[in-house]
């Protein structure tokens, strides 16, 4: 391996996270990337000083072009559309939970579709990736002081629609365990009582499987809901608790088949949004990524 194609190898994660963060899918984000190889082999290496920089730039660049077209096409989305859900490696320590749950969250990418694609790239790069603004800047085209405009506009308008009250990784993950007990065992009260009464259940079955086309909205009609599908498969249901963007979310199986993906938000007491991922096209590479680490800790 030559020491282009190694720094390149060695950069991948970073570049792929920023494509994905960018896209909100795994499948986009290694397109993107592989993109960002062929223009790398094709690149006059003497020319670049500072590898790295080229690379993120590039991956921005291909990112913003590819969320243009992106957001064209989810107009035209059938029902609501979410985040494709990653596995994800369990934190070492409670502040590394955090830190990846603000950085990767399903909630985080939603939020993070109220930007343009520059302005999300913008943020994206110093807020989460640590870059300085004048690589931002050269990434962007833009100057260094639009930039750090740009970046500030963009963390306004965050700050109105994130949750401001932080919950500790914690009190999400024991409500998480307690909630898939629930489910599991198919406990209507147990369910309804971790549930806020203006909770939301927003589901993706992109067009392939059932899915409300709009949010459900109050605690006791989502409960029923969870609690008919319980009874409906309780022979074959099995719940798992897995972390998937950063947080613990429930992996509910349907005859040994992943049938969805729940992410939550909470106030650390009760539920108060449920992401349901049921779009099988979207549910694909986590059943492979979940059997490879199965088969690796085998």
């Amino acid at each position: 391996m030559d020491a282009a194609t190694a720094t390149f190898h060695d950069l991948r994660p970073r570049l792929q996270g920023i494509a994905y963060r960018m896209l909100g899918s795994v499948s986009e984000s290694e397109d993107i990337v592989q993109d960002v190889w062929l223009r790398w082999n094709g690149a006059d290496k003497d020319v670049v000083d500072n590898t790295e920089a080229w690379l993120v730039a590039t991956t921005t660049r291909i990112s913003i072009d590819r969320l243009r077209s992106a957001k064209a096409r989810r107009e035209q989305y059938v029902g609501i559309w979410l985040p494709e859900p990653v596995l994800t490696e369990w934190p070492a320590t409670p502040e590394d939970m955090e830190e990846l749950s603000n950085e990767v969250s399903v909630a985080f990418l939603i939020v993070l579709e109220r930007l343009s694609p520059e302005a999300r790239a913008a943020f994206l790069l110093r807020e989460v990736f640590d870059v300085d603004y004048g690589e931002v800047a050269e990434a962007l085209g833009k100057s260094e002081a639009a930039c750090r405009q740009i970046v500030h506009r963009a963390k306004v308008q965050l700050r109105q629609e994130r949750p401001q009250r932080a919950v500790p990784g914690e009190a999400h993950q024991k409500l998480m365990r307690r909630f898939a007990e629930a489910l599991a065992q198919g406990d209507f009260a147990g369910m309804k009582s971790m549930l806020a009464d203006t909770a939301e259940l927003l589901g993706d079955g992109g067009g392939r499987v059932a899915s409300f086309p709009r949010p459900m909205v109050g605690g006791q009609r989502i409960a029923q809901l969870l609690f008919a599908a319980s009874l409906r498969y309780k022979d074959v249901l099995r719940v798992e608790v897995a972390m998937i963007n950063g947080q613990y979310a429930v992996l509910r199986y349907i005859n040994g088949e992943l049938e969805s993906v729940q992410s939550c938000e909470s106030d650390g007491e009760r539920i108060t949004r449920i992401h349901v991922q049921r779009n099988p096209e979207k549910l694909a590479r986590l059943v492979a990524a979940i059997a490879e680490r199965r088969r690796l800790q085998s």
